[in-house]
């Protein structure tokens, strides 16, 4: 990058594109709008939640790179909501304005396995691992680690997909192993040694293209069949780990010379290790309480990197938390009335977002609820409290 184009400030007025439409893409667009720019989204949906917000939608796969430079080419910068963007299209994209974050640390964060061995290279905090290219690694690998392992594909997947767990109450056996791998497409993927958690937590770093960095509070999260359930801003946890994963954030986006949003999520082992699990380039479900607790939204901040602004403050004002609504809660509401927004809204200080998704299916994230309190688990308990009531 030229020292002119790492200092240029993309002001409002000027338009971002925005590859993926999701509810992230939605909800960038909206911190986008009140800071006064336009916005065009990327999306093979041609109803995804971002198409209700935005200037123009593209309609196009996301490996489609002649529709990506063409979104390019009509944008100020380019940013991202989801990491399954090929790299052909990014690479496309970056010929006719910045992609912020580049191709380069997408093709690190994409691949699991070049994602561990960038972290191991860099000497971050890692849980041990092993890549696996075949079925007699993968048997060797889950000996090797003891036989309790999560099998993740090295592409693609997330909240729970493309992932095996093995050896829950005893080690895995063979049979297990062998299901795991033809399950998984026999194709590469890391066997992660599993961990004897106290907590999982998630830190988000900004950086702008001239170098200016600010790091979130931690959140603390809880997920169920690795789906996340809850999350709340602060995690209560030791000043001493907090500083940790300041630092550990801090230096992942330098060496990536990140410009935008990473979101690094971690593990508190039992024993106090802090490691490192896995990245995302991008805002997090782990800090749309931002939205609630802090000076500056995850979204506002995603805008304002990409577009080389100031970077806003990213201090909690007050603790706060958020509850996923997954698309069983409309499955399984009743049908004349569907979910009861009204019984959740009666619950003092909590607030509804729904991602004008139409079509609910079992664990599809539909919406989330969000709540302040004087502390981080009493958000916790209201916005759970409100999701019983649906």
């Amino acid at each position: 990058m030229t020292t002119d184009s790492a200092q240029k400030v993309i002001l409002p007025g000027a338009t971002i594109g925005i590859l993926g439409g999701g509810q992230l893409g939605r909800m960038m667009a909206m911190a986008a709008r009140s800071l006064g720019y336009r916005i065009q989204v990327l999306d093979p949906d041609p109803s995804c939640p971002a198409r209700f917000v935005v200037d123009a939608c593209f309609e196009a796969a996301w490996n489609d790179a002649r529709a990506a430079a063409d979104l390019a080419r009509g944008c100020d910068v380019v940013t991202l909501e989801i990491e399954q963007i090929s790299i052909a299209a990014l690479e496309a994209a970056e010929r006719h304005a910045p992609v912020r974050p580049g191709s380069k640390i997408l093709a690190i964060i994409q691949d699991r396995i070049l994602q561990k061995d960038w972290l191991a290279a860099h000497n971050l905090p890692l849980g041990n691992y092993r890549a696996v290219y075949d079925a007699a690694q993968l048997h060797a690998a889950v000996h090797d680690l003891g036989g309790r392992c999560f099998v993740k594909s090295a592409h693609g997947g997330y909240d729970g997909r493309s992932q095996e767990k093995l050896g829950s109450a005893e080690p895995a056996n063979a049979d297990d192993i062998q299901a795991a791998w033809r399950s998984l497409g026999e194709r590469p993927v890391v066997v992660e040694q599993a961990i004897d958690l106290a907590l999982e937590i998630s830190v988000m770093v900004a950086r702008s293209p001239r170098g200016e960095m600010k790091v979130y509070p931690p959140a603390v999260n809880h997920h169920e069949q690795q789906i996340l359930v809850w999350s709340a801003i602060p995690a209560n946890i030791p000043l001493a780990t907090a500083k940790q994963t300041r630092e550990i954030a801090l230096a992942i986006a330098e060496d990536f010379q990140l410009e935008g949003l990473l979101a690094v999520e971690m593990f508190v082992a039992k024993d106090g290790r802090l490691l490192v699990n896995e990245l995302a380039p991008r805002p997090h479900n782990s800090y749309h309480a931002s939205e609630r607790a802090c000076a500056t939204s995850q979204f506002e901040q995603a805008i304002r990197a990409v577009c080389n602004l100031p970077l806003g403050d990213v201090e909690a004002i007050e603790p706060a938390a958020i509850a996923n609504l997954l698309g069983d809660v409309w499955l399984d509401a009743n049908t004349e009335t569907g979910p009861r927004f009204d019984r959740a809204l009666a619950v003092p200080g909590v607030r509804l977002h729904l991602y004008e998704k139409h079509l609910p299916r079992s664990g599809r994230k539909m919406g989330h609820l969000s709540a302040t309190g004087a502390t981080a688990e009493e958000a916790v308990r209201l916005v759970m409290d409100a999701k019983s009531r649906l």
